[in-house]
């Protein structure tokens, strides 16, 4: 259809040009924003060709998880400079007209994907496999991933827990003279061997002088 094609070529030119901004842009936070609208792009051009699975596990990991942790590193590495200078200053920062914009242009993205997914599927459904078929590519990748090779997916996990315990203790090392806290001996520690009652004199206590 013309409205899917106009949006297809819409969003794969946005996300080139913000993927180029990634190297061209000589601020890390801006190439940190452009890096998300990239990211973003790429999800939607994946949705509107049928993958909406892997379009929405970019949204969840890409998006969501690693390019807002860069985007924090970031922030935090140069929270120094930019201490109060946010909002108001005579050097006043360049982020928010950016942030601002890309802001703008998500927005725009999602409504345009997730809106026309909702209400308009036959816009993006060039493959009429919604007519073809009654259960979408997620339900039938998740029928295959944990039906007919749940074996070979737990094992996997395994795999990965083996993998991250042998990094564990690869890494850890025994350092001397450091105290450490024992939750057993607190936990299991009685009201005898917390609390000690003394006897004390009359006129023999502590000396504040001592």
């Amino acid at each position: 259809m013309i409205a899917h094609s106009i949006f297809f070529y819409a969003f794969s030119l946005i996300a080139i040009i913000s993927a180029i901004m990634v190297t061209a842009s000589k601020n890390t936070v801006h190439s940190v924003f452009f890096l998300i609208l990239d990211f973003i792009s790429i999800s939607c051009l994946f949705i509107m060709i049928g993958a909406e699975f892997l379009g929405m596990i970019m949204l969840i990991v890409y998006v969501g998880a690693v390019a807002v942790l860069f985007l924090f590193v970031v922030m935090m590495l140069n929270v120094a400079q930019q201490k109060n200078q946010w909002f108001a200053a005579k050097d006043s920062s360049k982020h928010i007209p950016i942030g601002l914009i890309i802001s703008t242009l998500i927005f725009v993205e999602i409504i345009i994907v997730i809106g026309g997914w909702k209400y308009k599927p036959e816009i993006f459904d060039i493959n009429n496999s919604l007519t073809q078929f009654s259960v979408s590519n997620t339900h039938s990748l998740g029928k295959i991933l944990y039906t007919d090779y749940i074996h070979v997916f737990q094992i996997s996990g395994m795999i990965l827990l083996v993998a991250m315990i042998g990094a564990i203790v690869l890494t850890f090392r025994q350092r001397a003279g450091v105290k450490r806290q024992s939750y057993i001996k607190q936990i299991s520690r009685e009201r005898v061997e917390g609390v000690e009652v003394l006897e004390v004199e009359t006129n023999k206590g502590v000396r504040i002088d001592d």
